[in-house]
């Protein structure tokens, strides 16, 4: 009887506390119509529960929909919270979603793999806006949202005494215990620990790596040909693609440029002392690289190539502006790497460093010559605040107020270059043990993923010196976070992967 009567009690308690908390959650939100980041983030914990990337292990490229449709969605977010922030252009989303109600549930437009494909734009001024269409479009529930959709006049009211500040909640394990509903962490957890260590992996997919490998080693032979010749007969100083296309959609690309190149020569003369690469649209981007859109035809390369020399004249004018923004500021350089995002075009990246100049040249800085040199700087037109990213360069806002800019990077110069040396160190130590990988198990090829930190590379290739793992003599490896056979027989293995 006691223990019942405990039981009883327990049980009351949690759903009196659970009631109190959600009656608090929902007045501070009424009363806060204009969702917060972490709100945010909280309100859609079902939709990043049912579309989180690390639960398309076995399927890549859903995977990376999931991961770029992500980005875009974070990235829309971000935006709208950001003051003065005017109506966002509509934007189309397209995510797989997995089914994480009981079997009993699973709706008809289930794939077979147990996720569907939903797509939706948004087109939202507020941030409570968004969160509801996003739920909405991909039928996930949103009884937690009850009480979020007050009118903006309630919103206006000042808070009542003895509400408390409202934060993001993370549940007890007793309140899934309670009511029955999943636990995303546990979930997330029970599925990592039914990952496969790397030797049985590689045990059950080694034939059909090899097999795929020696399908695509004539379409190796002939991509390699081909760029070959066509850098050689051009004087190309590189070719490169964007995105991780496939041996055969790479040969045919470079198929593409060499018809081109056969049946007028005489426009790809302008190419000369170039890197070309294969993306989405034609143009240069902020590094001065040639980009030929994939899905563009020869007609519009041609004009590309006609344009070169413009092209290349507002890079020229860039590099001016670099370098008189560097004599402003002590010696940092604004630099601008392709890896930490999409393609920049050119005339985009020179219209930044010249809105950014002026505003320098409006209220001159007073920093010594030298005392920046070796710190480097992003440019950032969607910013509203200047940061210190982790590896040490800083991001600035475009439109950052000259003093305050001052003031930052002075206070911040010393962290900024010990994050500096500090990456710069981990880049030589990741090339080392990546060469001692390469060498010690025979690999044809080691790379990753560029969300894969070098910290975590050298984790990764110290396990792989270390334990030697069996069958992986001759085979592409590419270190990403999950488990997969790629088309053409290179396999990705997570970083950490288990023993």
């Amino acid at each position: 009887m006691r223990q019942a009567a405990s039981a009883m009690s327990v049980s009351s308690l949690l759903r009196y506390t659970i009631r109190l908390e959600r009656k608090h959650v929902a007045t501070h939100l009424v009363q806060q119509r204009a969702l917060s980041g972490a709100e945010a983030v909280n309100a859609l914990r079902p939709f990043y529960f049912a579309v989180h990337p690390d639960f398309f292990g076995q399927y890549p490229r859903e995977r990376e929909v999931n991961e770029n449709s992500l980005k875009r969605l974070n990235g829309y977010l971000d935006n709208l919270q950001k003051p003065g922030s005017r109506s966002l252009q509509p934007m189309k989303f397209t995510f797989y979603v997995r089914d994480t109600k009981d079997s009993s549930d699973v709706q008809p437009d289930l794939l077979t793999s147990g996720f569907r494909s939903v797509s939706f734009t948004l087109h939202t001024n507020d941030v409570l806006s968004t969160v509801m269409n996003v739920l909405k479009s991909c039928s996930l529930p949103m009884e937690h949202m009850r009480g979020l959709t007050a009118s903006t006049e309630t919103s206006k009211r000042p808070p009542e005494v003895g509400v408390p500040f409202y934060r993001p909640i993370k549940w007890d394990k007793s309140y899934y215990s309670f009511t029955g509903f999943r636990d995303p962490e546990q979930e997330l957890q029970q599925a990592r620990r039914v990952e496969p260590t790397l030797s049985l992996w590689l045990r059950n997919n080694d034939t059909e790596a090899t097999k795929k490998h020696n399908a695509s080693l004539p379409r190796r032979e002939e991509l390699n040909r081909l760029k070959k010749d066509l850098c050689h007969k051009f004087h190309l100083a590189d070719i490169r693609w964007q995105r991780s296309w496939g041996v055969s959609h790479r040969c045919c690309q470079l198929q593409s440029l060499s018809r081109l190149s056969q049946q007028n020569p005489e426009a790809l003369v302008n190419l000369q002392g170039h890197t070309v690469v294969f993306a989405d649209q034609s143009g240069m981007n902020a590094s001065g690289h040639v980009i030929l859109g994939t899905m563009d035809v020869h007609h519009q390369w041609t004009k590309l190539f006609q344009q070169l020399s413009s092209y290349r004249s507002l890079h020229q004018q860039t590099e001016w502006l670099k370098e008189r923004i560097s004599l402003l500021l002590g010696g940092a350089q604004v630099i601008h790497v392709e890896s930490l995002g999409p393609v920049q075009p050119i005339t985009e990246h020179y219209s930044t460093l010249s809105t950014f100049h002026k505003s320098l040249m409006s209220r001159r800085l007073h920093l010594h010559p030298r005392s920046l040199q070796g710190l480097t700087m992003l440019l950032e037109n969607d910013r509203s605040t200047p940061t210190l990213h982790e590896t040490g360069h800083f991001i600035i806002p475009t439109n950052c107020d000259p003093p305050k800019l001052q003031v930052f990077l002075q206070s911040h110069a010393t962290e900024a270059r010990q994050r500096t040396q500090h990456k710069n160190k981990l880049h030589a130590e990741e090339e080392a043990v990546v060469r001692q990988c390469l060498q010690n198990l025979s690999l044809r090829s080691l790379s990753k993923e560029p969300s894969v930190s070098s910290s975590q590379m050298i984790s990764c290739c110290r396990r792989l010196v270390e334990q030697r793992p069996p069958l992986m003599q001759g085979l592409h490896i590419c270190v990403s976070h999950f488990y997969s056979v790629m088309q053409d027989g290179d396999l990705c293995v997570p970083w950490d992967w288990k023993s």
